[in-house]
């Protein structure tokens, strides 16, 4: 397990930093759709396709409207604990180019 800390800004005029005990959902201009190695992501605003690359990081995405934090969604979707910060980054990620929000 890294002992390294979480780096979980979101800089480049973002709304703010990525709270993971903030409630977050998909943003209403993107679209998942599911494929055999995670999802197509396509924002309907902005044009850009980009990729969630696991099944398990589409279930977080999916169920952070349906849990009260992202530190929620990423244990109800069954993560290992070991791989909670790099799932974090992820969302960090996804918040930093809009394809979430929060909420």
């Amino acid at each position: 397990m890294s002992t390294k800390p979480l780096d979980t800004t979101v800089p480049d005029g973002a709304a703010g930093a990525f709270d993971p005990a903030a409630p977050y959902r998909l943003s209403e201009s993107v679209s998942l759709r599911p494929e055999p190695f995670g999802a197509l992501v396509y924002d309907f605003v902005t044009r850009k396709l980009s990729f969630l690359k696991t099944p398990q990081l589409v279930s977080v995405v999916r169920d952070l409207e349906n849990q009260p934090d992202a530190h929620s969604a990423v244990r109800a979707a069954g993560v290992e604990e070991p791989q909670h910060d790099a799932y974090l980054r992820a969302l960090a990620g996804l918040l930093k180019s809009r394809t979430i929000v929060a909420r």
